[in-house]
This record gives structure tokens, sequence and C-alpha cells, in this order.
């Protein structure tokens, strides 16, 4: 029986996705970040772990990062193209980039964001207050100024 994997969708018709890492210097990633109105100063540090997603047929379907700190994880950057959103692309990439931060031992993910509060929201995510994060949370050039003081703090246990 032949099958072409390409053309597969879950049951809600959000295509499969698989990631492949990434520099932190990758164009596309850059690209799509400066696109997104999102940072890129604290790329070049090199402190971030990022993955480009794709669809099963090879389409890009966006990007994603985080920041390793000890048992916790600062969600750095998940960008979708514009085309694709709304389409519960978003959410998939979030729970692959997650999985991987649990694959190597996280067990708290937390990220800064001025507008995507209710995307991350329903994606298991809780508004925390900055008293609450960790030092190492804190320290990071996000919550430094890279993210402006209005940015909103959420938190989420990491669990697969």
């Amino acid at each position: 029986m032949d099958i072409n994997l390409a053309d597969l969708d879950k049951e809600e018709g959000v295509p499969f996705l698989k990631d492949t890492p990434i520099p932190a210097s990758h164009p596309g990633l850059v690209a799509a970040l400066t696109a997104a109105g999102l940072p890129v100063a604290d790329l070049a540090d090199g402190e971030g772990k990022f993955f480009a997603y794709w669809t099963l047929g090879g389409t890009l379907a966006g990007y994603g990062g985080y920041v390793p700190l000890d048992a916790d994880v600062l969600v750095r950057s998940v960008v979708v193209p514009a085309a694709a959103q709304g389409k519960g692309i978003g959410r998939t990439l979030v729970a692959l980039l997650l999985r991987r931060a649990w694959e190597e031992g996280h067990q708290r993910a937390w990220l800064l964001t001025t507008s995507a509060g209710g995307f991350f929201e329903k994606a298991g995510f809780k508004p925390v207050s900055r008293d609450q994060a960790p030092a190492s949370v804190l320290a990071t050039p996000q919550a430094q100024g890279l993210c402006p003081s209005t940015a909103t703090l959420l938190s989420r246990t990491i669990t697969v």
C-alpha cells in the first residue's frame, strides 16, 4: 500500500509537523522574528535552542526556540507565517517545542509577551507575577529590558 505521508493531517485538519534544529543566526529565523516585530538582539549570545518546523510535505510552518535555565526554560520565540496562522499550527509547534525541552529534563516553561497572552493561555500557560519567577528567568535579556516592562509573564509545567 502506497501512502503519501506529505498529505496526512491530524483529525482536526492540522498538518503533522517535524522539527529541525537550527542555529540562532539562521536567516529564516531572523527574518521571521523581524517580520513579526519580535526581538533579535539577543540571538548572537548563543544560549537559545531553535528549531524550524516543517509539514511532512516540506512546507515551512514556523520557528520556535527556548533558552535552557536549569530545570526551567524561557520560551524565546514562537512564530508562524501570517498565511498559516489560525490553523492550529502554532499550538502544535508549542507542544513540540515543549516536548524537546521536556526530553532534556526541563520541568517548567516561562515566557514574556505583549500580544500573544491569549494564545499561550490556550496552550496551558498562566499569568504569573514577576516576583514568583526564578532568578534565572528574571536575569534573561528578555526580562532585563529586551521585552518591555509591560510584557506579561506566563508559566506552565511541562508535561507530555
